[in-house]
């Protein structure tokens, strides 16, 4: 680990959850794109949305590894939950709508329904997905620990912040399995993938047991 959270404060490792969570906003918020993104969402008022996952994560990873915010980071993923109209032709009106909102950015601003996650899921990894009831529900079966983070922008501005599994592993740079939905092959091929972009990271197998 080689650079503090803010040039002065070093990683939030090992400390009481509140200092955790100041710190994973502040890191976060130094992606500029992070921040666009989260601001101009409220606008969409999707039910129970967050941007959640590599953009977050990977925005903590390069900033305690020295690098550019944005380094690496591919897309911006948005999940709502919606499960009043589980049609693809629901889905794609509001992917529409993040087009049009988003068009000007670097970066990709992927939008998925995760109430719809489960009727796709398998065909494309091999593995079944229980229908997901919340978005917090989907988040918590993310590939690795670290990945199971989410956050949005309330109207008033405050930060609203979702982590089921905490900051150790993301602060540490730990790549720990999490066995809830993904199947093996999709954490190896990830981790991989992670690996050799941050080679700092920890990647720990995949149970045996699993």
């Amino acid at each position: 680990m080689t650079a503090d959270i803010d040039g002065s404060v070093p990683p939030a490792l090992n400390r009481p959850v509140l200092e955790q969570l100041a710190a994973f906003e502040r890191i976060i918020l130094r992606n500029p794109l992070v921040d666009e993104v989260l601001s101009r969402a409220r606008a969409l008022a999707l039910p129970g949305w967050y941007l959640a996952s590599g953009c977050l994560f990977q925005t903590v990873w390069n900033v305690l590894c020295g690098l550019e915010p944005t380094r690496g980071i591919r897309d911006y993923d948005l999940c709502y939950c919606d499960a009043t109209d589980l049609s693809w032709e629901a889905e794609d009106r509001v992917i529409r709508r993040c087009a049009a909102l988003f068009a000007d950015l670097p970066a990709p601003v992927e939008v998925r329904n995760q109430a719809r996650v489960h009727l796709w899921y398998a065909e494309r990894f091999g593995a079944p997905c229980p229908p997901h009831a919340s978005s917090e529900a989907a988040i918590n079966c993310f590939a690795a620990t670290a990945c199971c983070v989410g956050g949005r922008r309330e109207p008033d501005g405050r930060l609203v912040v979702y982590a089921p599994y905490g900051f150790n592993d993301l602060f540490g740079l730990v790549v720990r399995p999490n066995v809830a939905v993904a199947p093996a092959s999709v954490y190896r091929q990830k981790a991989e993938r992670w690996r050799a972009l941050w080679p700092q990271l920890t990647v720990l197998p995949w149970p045996a047991s699993s």
